[in-house]
C-alpha cells in the first residue's frame, strides 16, 4: 500500500546579530548560514537540475528570516567566509610545525568546500530566503511559519501574548515569502489543551484558558504538528538523550500515520495536527542508535583552534576526544550513500506493514541538524529523495498537499506536552528557571493592559512598536532552554534580563507617565538599532488585543 512521506524542517536561531559575536551570538548565525542553510540551497538547486522530487515542508521561523534578510548578517558572513579561508590557508604549516601531516590533506578539502558555498553564497546574491522562496514559488517545497520568536505558548501568561507572536509570524512570513502561510511548526511542538492554568504559584491562576490550536486559529494558521505521545501514538522520545518515556494508551489513541482534526478546536476552519513518527525520526536524531553516530562521520565536538575547524571522525561515540582519529571525507560520501538506502527500505518498511487508514509518514527534524550537528546531513536528504523518486510504495509530498488531497474528518483530543526531554514542559519551566517566568509574566500584564491605551496614541507608536519587539524577544524559549541545558547558561540569562529591562524601560511612556520625550525618542532609535525586526507591530498588538485597528490620521 502506498503511503506519503512528509519531510519537515524546522529553521531557528534566536536574535543573535549586534548581541555578540564569538563564542556567543551573531557566530551561531553564520555558522548555521554556512553549515546547513548554504549546503541545503545547493542540494535543493541540484535536485531542481536532476528533474528530482525533493518536497520538503520547510520552515523558517519569523525571527531567523529577520536576521538572515538583515544588511547585518551580510556582512557578518561576508567577514566569516574570510576568516575561514585565512584559517585554511595557514592550517598545511601549522600541522607540519606541530607533527599531525597526516591531516594537512584535510586542508584541500576544506578550501574546496567552503570556497564552493562562498561561490553559492556569491551567485544567490546574499539572499538565502530568495533562493527559498523561488523553490516554494515552483511548488517544490512548501514554506510554513512559526511564533514570532519561538516562544514557549503554553507557558505565556497571557492569551494576548500567544495571539502577538503568531499573528506576528504569519504576518512576517508573507512579508518575506510573499503569501500567508497555511502550516505552523508550533515551538518546540508543545501543545496545552483548553483548561485550567497555573503553572506556578506566582502565575495568576485562569479557571479555562483557551487551547493552542484555539489560538493558531484565531491567528488563521490550518494545521500544526505534534509529538506522537501527545496523541498517544507512541513514546516520548527526548531528542538530545535518546531516552524514552512510555505513555499509557487511552482508548481514543491516535495513530502517528494518519493526520486529524483537533477536538478543541472552536468554530470556524477546522484545524489539522499532523503526528510525529517515532520509528522514522528515532534513526535519524539519535546519536547513540542513529545515524549520526557512525564512526566515520565528521565529529562535532573536536575543533581546532585556532581557525575553529574540524579535522577529525566521530571514531567511536563513547570515546575520548583524544582518541578521535582523523576524517576520510570519501569514506563518510561511502556511509551517507548507504544510510539513505537504509532509510528508503526503512520507510518502505513501514508503508507495506500500514493498516488501510494510514496513509502518511511524517518526519520532522531541526534544519540544523543536517549539516551543522551532522556534517554529511544535507549530502544524506539529497541521496534519500534520489533514491525515493519513483518509489511505488512511499511517496515524497509537503504538509500542505497531503491535506487538500483529502482533509481528515477524524477527530483527535491532544494532551499536554512538547517534543522536549520527558515529553513534558520540565525543560523550560524548572528549578533554573522559574525565576525567568516570575519576571516575564508581570511584564506581559504591564504591557497588554497598557495596550488599549497606546493603541490610541500615534505619538506613542514607535514606543508600543519597539515595546512589543522586546516582549517577543524576552518570550523566546531559546532562553530557558540554554540555561537549563548549561551550555551558554549566562548569555541566555543576560539576553532575557536585557530584553525584560528594555521592555520595562518603555511600559511608563505606554502607561501614560510623564516622560521625557527626547530622552525617550534616543532611547527607542537605541533599542531598535540593538534589536530592529519585525514591523507593523502596532497593528499585530491591537489584533492581539482584539482592539480596533488604529488609525495614524
Amino acid at each position: 500500500m502506498s503511503m506519503r512521506f512528509v519531510l519537515t524542517l524546522h529553521s531557528h536561531l534566536p536574535w543573535v546579530l549586534h548581541h555578540g559575536r564569538w563564542p556567543h551570538g551573531s557566530d551561531w548565525l553564520t555558522e548555521a548560514a554556512l553549515d546547513t542553510y548554504l549546503p541545503l540551497v545547493q542540494s535543493l538547486n541540484r535536485l531542481e537540475t536532476a528533474r528530482t522530487a525533493a518536497p520538503i515542508t520547510l520552515g523558517v521561523t519569523p525571527v531567523l528570516a529577520a536576521q538572515l534578510a538583515h544588511p547585518s548578517f551580510r556582512t557578518e558572513l561576508d567577514a566569516y567566509f574570510a576568516q575561514r579561508l585565512e584559517a585554511i590557508a595557514a592550517l598545511p604549516g601549522e600541522l607540519a610545525a606541530s607533527g599531525e601531516d597526516e591531516l594537512i590533506p584535510l586542508a584541500d578539502f576544506w578550501r574546496s568546500h567552503i570556497e564552493a558555498l562562498q561561490r553559492t553564497w556569491q551567485e544567490i546574491g546574499g539572499d538565502i530566503l530568495a533562493v527559498f522562496r523561488r523553490h516554494a514559488d515552483a511548488g517544490r517545497i512548501e514554506l510554513i511559519s512559526s511564533a514570532a520568536t519561538h516562544g514557549f505558548l503554553p507557558l505565556l501568561g497571557r492569551d494576548e501574548s500567544i495571539r502577538l507572536q503568531l499573528i506576528v509570524g504569519r504576518a512576517e512570513h508573507a512579508r518575506h515569502f510573499g503569501e500567508m502561510p497555511k502550516g505552523c511548526w508550533v515551538p518546540e511542538c508543545a501543545y496545552r489543551p483548553r483548561g485550567p492554568w497555573q503553572p506556578l504559584p506566582a502565575a495568576r491562576y485562569a479557571a479555562d484558558r483557551a487551547s493552542i490550536d484555539e489560538h493558531l486559529q484565531y491567528a488563521g494558521f490550518q494545521w500544526f504538528f505534534v509529538d506522537a505521545h501527545l496523541a498517544e501514538a507512541g513514546e516520548a522520545y527526548d531528542l538530545y538523550s535518546g531516552k524514552k518515556r512510555r505513555i499509557t494508551r487511552g482508548a481514543n489513541a491516535g495513530s502517528p500515520y494518519r493526520a486529524y482534526q483537533v477536538r478543541d478546536a472552536g468554530r470556524g476552519r477546522p484545524v489539522h495536527v499532523l503526528v510525529r513518527d517515532p520509528r522514522t525520526t528515532a534513526q535519524v536524531w539519535s546519536r547513540h542508535g542513529g545515524y549520526p553516530g557512525d564512526g566515520r562521520y565528521l565529529e562535532f565536538h573536536k575543533i581546532r583552534y585556532p581557525g575553529g575547524l574540524k579535522l577529525w571522525s566521530v571514531t567511536d561515540t563513547t570515546a575520548d576526544l583524544g582518541a578521535k582519529e582523523r576524517y576520510h571525507p570519501d569514506q563518510a560520501s561511502h556511509v551517507v550513500a548507504q544510510h539513505a538506502s537504509h532509510f528508503r527500505a526503512l520507510l518502505d518498511s513501514v508503508a507495506q506493514g500500514a493498516s488501510r487508514h494510514d496513509r502518511v509518514i511524517v518526519a520532522p527534524f531541526d534544519t540544523e541538524l543536517f549539516g551543522h550537528w551532522w556534517f554529511e546531513g544535507v549530502d544524506f536528504l539529497e541521496q534519500l529523495f534520489a533514491g525515493l523518486d519513483g518509489d511505488a510504495d512511499v511517496v515524497p509530498t509537503t504538509a500542505g498537499r497531503l491535506l487538500q488531497e483529502g482533509a481528515p474528518n477524524t477527530r483527535i483530543s491532544l494532551g499536554e506536552g512538547s517534543w522536549g526531554a520527558n515529553g513534558d514542559f520540565s525543560m523550560w519551566l524548572n528549578q533554573e528557571t522559574a525565576w525567568t517566568w516570575e519576571r516575564l509574566w508581570p511584564l506581559e500584564e504591564r504591557f497588554w493592559n497598557a495596550a488599549p491605551f497606546a493603541v490610541t496614541r500615534p505619538d506613542l507608536f514607535p514606543v508600543l512598536e519597539q515595546a512589543a519587539r522586546e516582549l517577543l524577544l524576552a518570550q523566546s524559549s531559546d532562553w530557558q532552554f540554554i540555561i537549563s541545558t548549561g551550555a551558554a547558561g549566562d548569555y541566555a540569562t543576560k539576553r532575557f534580563v536585557e530584553h525584560c529591562e528594555a521592555l520595562e524601560s518603555l511600559l511608563p511612556a505606554l502607561e501614560g507617565a510623564p516622560v521625557d520625550r527626547e530622552g525617550l525618542r534616543h532611547h527607542v532609535s537605541h533599542l531598535e538599532a540593538m534589536d530592529g525586526c519585525f514591523s507593523d507591530l502596532v497593528g499585530a498588538v491591537a489584533a492581539a488585543s482584539d482592539i480596533p485597528k488604529p488609525s495614524v490620521e
